[in-house]
């Protein structure tokens, strides 16, 4: 265990800025914490097969049905004690899940890391499974903490009426299925491309900072980097199988002004389209829990709260459940998976809404990022108000529930309010990046068991 005065989301940023590990992950959930780094083990899934490493060994079969079988009975047989997975999963992982066509991608990526962090209040509990690593975690810890906070990179410009007018016109033809009885409801998104390299770290740091979110995630794996600040949890399992899910539907900006805030707040909860949207985003979520949970126990415990994400407000409630006995979180995952707040009703409909009217895949926009303990205890937190890199590619993404009584400028509108929780938080890379506090550590030795 180490002990220190820094900030655990300094601590967090500056160990992802180090180049100590090639794949990284923060997150950040109610309990505090987490930097994952290095691979002990791995299994990535894509729409033909699993590859599943472990011990320097790799092996990959096709999956048939559904990939969850796979991955559990992999993470189930792991030789090591104690593990904890994280990683994230891509929203056409849904698809598999349903049975329908799959695109090509990776659909899940998992990663028990070699080295673990969990950082709550001014300790640091470190582990590794090898000795050289975690004397190298020790002494990163200490140079962030006795060096000073750099400068902050230059802002970064972001062009949020990219694709306005295309976006209005989908918003439309949408409606128009909507009413005819198609469906009831579909989250339609639209792509906001970033010309600048990002700063990923600064950036997450800078915009944490600025954000109130359910849970924080910063990621460097398999070539994919991204960060963002989640709304919501789509599932969360504790170790005893009690389920909690967490639909978010109906939003309004938040602007600093106290006055007007009050003012959307009151127009929110009174707005007909926002609470028929949410209330059908609540059925939903009972009615999907009812699968994996116990029939008389699932329960709405909170109903139409209203929640600060950054820079919007959202109509919240909650959903719980118990799971019987010797049952596996995955059923939980699938039985809800994807959140109906980014997909719509019903699912399987709003899928192929949203495929014909968004025309290329989501990849992890309104997919999941994932914490999976060998205890049975999982979260899973929606993918949204992110930046995301690949490829040589940055941009960012978001979205509005559209109904039949949605108007295409007012969904317009919302994707803005949503994009500005992450755009005016992005920093430009320089060479030199990096991101430190200053303050003090003491360090103690610790191992992996």
């Amino acid at each position: 265990m180490l002990e220190t005065t820094r900030e655990p989301l300094d601590i967090a940023v500056g160990l992802a800025a180090s180049g100590l590990f090639d794949t990284s992950m923060v997150h950040e959930a109610s309990d505090g914490w987490s930097v994952a780094g290095g691979v002990a083990a791995e299994v990535v899934v894509d729409a033909e097969s699993v590859r599943c490493t472990r011990l320097g060994v790799t092996r990959e079969e096709p999956w048939f049905g559904e990939p969850l079988t796979v991955v559990q009975k992999f993470l189930a047989d792991l030789p090591i004690s104690d593990w904890t997975a994280y990683g994230w999963c891509a929203f056409e992982l849904s698809h598999a899940i349903a049975g329908m066509p799959v695109q090509e991608g990776t659909l899940l990526h998992l990663v028990v890391p070699e080295t673990e962090l969990r950082l709550a209040g001014s300790r640091i509990f470190l582990r590794s499974l090898e000795s050289a690593a975690l004397t190298a975690a020790e002494d990163t810890v200490a140079r962030i903490a006795a060096e000073p906070a750099p400068a902050e990179p230059l802002p970064v410009q972001v062009d949020l009426e990219s694709g306005a007018d295309d976006y209005r016109r989908r918003v439309a033809s949408l409606v128009e299925e909507i009413r005819a009885g198609k469906l009831q409801k579909a989250i339609l998104s639209r792509e906001i491309p970033v010309e600048t390299d990002i700063d990923f770290p600064a950036s997450y740091r800078r915009g944490r900072l600025r954000n109130s979110p359910a849970r924080s995630f910063l990621l460097d794996m398999g070539g994919l980097r991204c960060f963002g600040f989640s709304p919501e949890t789509v599932v969360e399992v504790s170790a005893d199988r009690r389920v909690s899910s967490q639909p978010l539907a109906g939003t309004r900006a938040l602007t600093g002004d106290p006055h007007l805030d009050h003012k959307l707040r009151e127009d929110l909860l009174s707005d007909p389209k926002e609470l028929h949207e949410h209330a059908i985003s609540v059925k939903v979520a009972v009615d999907e829990l009812v699968g994996p949970c116990k029939p008389d126990s699932v329960a709405v415990v909170e109903y139409m709260s209203v929640k600060e994400r950054g820079s919007v407000q959202h109509l919240a409630s909650r959903v719980v459940g118990q799971m019987p006995e010797g049952a596996s979180p995955w059923e939980a995952f699938a039985a809800v998976f994807p959140a109906v707040t980014a997909s719509g009703v019903p699912k399987h409909a709003a899928y192929e809404a949203i495929h014909r009217h968004e025309g290329n895949r989501r990849g992890p926009y309104a997919g999941a990022v994932l914490k999976v303990a060998e205890d049975g205890a999982m979260d899973a937190a929606l993918v949204l108000r992110s930046v995301y890199a690949q490829d040589g590619r940055t941009w960012l993404r978001a979205g509005a529930g559209i109904v039949g009584q949605s108007h295409a400028d007012r969904e317009l509108e919302e994707t803005r309010e949503k994009l500005r929780c992450v755009a005016t938080s992005l920093l430009a890379r320089t060479e030199d990046a990096g991101t430190t506090a200053s303050g003090a550590v003491t360090v103690r030795t610790g191992s992996r068991h």
